[in-house]
């Protein structure tokens, strides 16, 4: 049983998971865990929901920020909420609907971190939300842009920028031969980084990253495969998966990994402290690890373990 260890998503979206499910959940959550949930938000990607899953999408940062209202107003007496973006791209239609499981930590309720990654959803977390949860092999090229830009949309909508938490989702791993590590995150490039406008997050001094983007797409079929509302599973049965990791430079995911012996992953993460990231993700143990074993490594890596 955890005591310390805060619980909650990484990332969800209000197209598939309802605001109001998303504010009963994270309730319900936040008040089991005594006060230490959070909620990852994101837009996912929404031609998946429009095109396959029937899904009404309307304008997706506007559905993003009209999410966020809502659970301030239902974690926030009297908990209560109207949608108030009708009209401006949200496709909600909540009427004076109040709830009655109400999380633990005081209003406005447990923090929302929002997935972002073009300047304006970069914007909207300023502006709204506790934080960002950037997705993983986010270069550092990116986080040095990014990070200013969400402190100065939070400055400028009169909060205070030093309060907000950025999350890398890359996941550290402390081994000797990282090879194996950095060719399987290829598979991740190949089917996530292809996705529109999420190669921005790859941008790296000394490579041609939307060249090598744009034959990871022609390898994987991705414009063809979303213009049929197709998911991961029909860009891995449509794409050349083989030949779209070969196009992807393992110096280049090496520069965007977190992985390798201890004094490289202690100062990769020296790095993105400097650059402004207060959260890393932990790769899990390896099966028959065993715990001390994770532990021995968190302390390594000067966690508290």
């Amino acid at each position: 049983m955890t005591t310390r260890a805060r619980l909650g998503s990484g990332v969800t979206n209000p197209y598939l998971r309802h605001p109001n499910l998303l504010a009963a959940s994270v309730a319900t959550l936040d008040r089991l865990a005594a006060g230490r949930a959070f909620l990852g938000l994101g837009r996912g990607q929404p031609e998946w929901y429009a095109r396959a899953l029937g899904v009404e999408t309307g304008d997706p940062l506007a559905t993003l920020e009209e999410t966020i209202g809502l659970l301030r107003r239902w974690w926030s007496p009297p908990h209560r909420a109207t949608a108030e973006g009708q009209g401006r791209g949200a496709p909600f239609g909540v009427r004076d609907w109040e709830r009655t499981v109400h999380p633990a930590q005081p209003p406005p309720g447990p923090p929302i971190y929002l997935a972002a990654a073009g300047p304006k959803a970069l914007a909207l977390a300023g502006r709204r939300a506790d934080g960002v949860v950037f997705n993983a092999l986010t270069s550092d090229t990116f986080l040095a842009e990014a990070i200013p830009a969400v402190r100065a949309a939070a400055a400028a909508a009169g909060r205070d920028p030093t309060r907000l938490a950025f999350f890398l989702r890359t996941a550290v791993a402390v081994t000797d031969d990282p090879v194996p590590i950095l060719e399987r995150q290829k598979t991740l490039i190949a089917l996530v980084n292809a996705l529109p406008g999420m190669d921005r997050l790859l941008a790296t001094p000394g490579f041609d990253v939307p060249a090598v983007m744009a034959e990871v797409r022609r390898r994987m079929r991705t414009a063809d495969v979303l213009a049929r509302g197709g998911g991961f599973a029909a860009l891995r049965r449509a794409g050349d998966l083989p030949a779209a990791r070969a196009a992807i430079p393992t110096e280049l995911v090496a520069r965007l990994a977190i992985a390798g012996p201890l004094s490289h992953v202690r100062a990769r993460l020296a790095t993105l402290t400097a650059l402004g990231v207060t959260h890393v993700s932990v790769a899990p143990p390896e099966p028959g690890e065993g715990v001390d074993r994770f532990a021995e490594t968190l302390r390594g890596l000067g966690t508290k373990g």
